[in-house]
């Protein structure tokens, strides 16, 4: 027999009504809601084969816990369709794994949002998005799997801005922040592949992020100087934001995918080049107006962007047109690592 649910019950006239209870509550993200039925939610953990007191995971520091249940409730309230569920699972459990700070992360100045990409057959079974705008609202998958988070926190986790949620500034990505790889177009291992999950096997991986960084360069077909650019919006992420090394992430459309691939270029062999170029001195920081920062010692001490090659995440996504990239910088160094988790079938 299924556990009942234990959530609160609100009788509303209509829908309009249920939304405005959960705006006036600061039960959503200002944006209108789906109205979270029981027979709604009631699918929606069928869907995954779960009883709504199963615990996906728990909040390491202050130990709270993710019910089924409350996922399932935060998954109708975004938009999603049951059939997005094994992905949003996949996701929470990530999330709660020690290395990703979901605490720190969800409490600091720094306002950094959960980043999402989706590998695997269920990519196409569920209509992800990888291409065009794929950072942006293209689908509806990617779009409400990442609300679907935000809501998580919000509700569970309680952070909410100006309580929990200390951001200075926060940015868009915190309301979604989704994308499925491009992995049919791509001449690339698959991220999750080489994250440890076997191919054909549908994961997720979660990421704490800064807001993006746009590159551009259609002037050359040379992967250094290409990778030069993307190098440049990394070193200014150290100057002028964080210093600590870290998971960052790029995200690689087609034109560029191209011209690597010509070149016989890896995504180890990007990696590599980056951890080599991708690096500051510490008198650098005087050129930004951080002279209190370099000091007056060691100004020839080197800081990179990453520990090792392998902190950088390589993605294949966006449209097929524009030498455009984007870097996604991490919230703060090494305190939060990215974490790959295989989404049950």
């Amino acid at each position: 027999m299924a556990t009942p649910f234990t959530s609160e019950v609100h009788e509303v006239a209509d829908a309009a009504e249920a939304n405005e209870l959960y705006q006036r509550n600061g039960w959503t993200d200002g944006l209108p809601i789906v109205a979270p039925t029981e027979d709604a939610v009631a699918r929606f953990l069928a869907e995954v084969r779960l009883d709504a007191a199963d615990v996906i995971g728990v909040e390491p520091v202050r130990r709270r816990s993710i019910t089924a249940e409350k996922v399932a409730i935060a998954a109708v309230m975004a938009g999603c369709l049951p059939q997005y569920m094994p992905v949003v699972v996949a996701v929470m459990k990530a999330m709660c794994r020690p290395e990703y700070a979901l605490h720190g992360s969800t409490a600091s100045t720094g306002g950094s949002a959960t980043f999402i990409v989706v590998n695997g057959p269920i990519r196409g079974a569920i209509g992800m998005n990888a291409t065009h705008n794929a950072l942006a609202n293209a689908s509806r998958a990617n779009a409400t799997i990442g609300r679907c988070v935000r809501l998580i926190l919000i509700n569970v986790l309680g952070g909410i801005p100006g309580q929990l949620d200390r951001s200075t500034l926060g940015h868009p990505g915190k309301f979604t922040f989704c994308v499925a790889e491009d992995e049919e177009d791509s001449p690339w291992l698959p991220l999750s592949v080489e994250r440890g999950v076997p191919a054909g096997v549908s994961a997720a991986t979660a990421l704490q992020v800064e807001s993006p960084h746009q590159i551009m360069n259609e002037w050359t077909h040379d992967p250094k100087e290409i990778l030069d650019t993307y190098a440049a919006a990394m070193r200014g992420n150290l100057l002028t934001y964080s210093i600590w090394e870290g998971n960052y992430a790029f995200v690689i459309p087609r034109q560029h995918r191209e011209i690597f691939a010509a070149a016989g270029w890896t995504k180890q062999h990007i990696r590599e080049y980056i951890f080599e170029v991708a690096r500051v001195k510490r008198s650098d920081w005087r050129t930004v107006g951080k002279a209190a920062v370099a000091g007056r010692r060691d100004e020839d001490k080197i800081y990179r962007a990453l520990r090792t090659p392998d902190d950088l995440l390589v993605i294949a996504a966006g449209g097929p047109a524009g030498g455009f990239g984007a870097i996604l910088p991490p919230w703060y160094g090494n305190k939060s690592l990215a974490v790959t988790m295989a989404i049950a079938s």
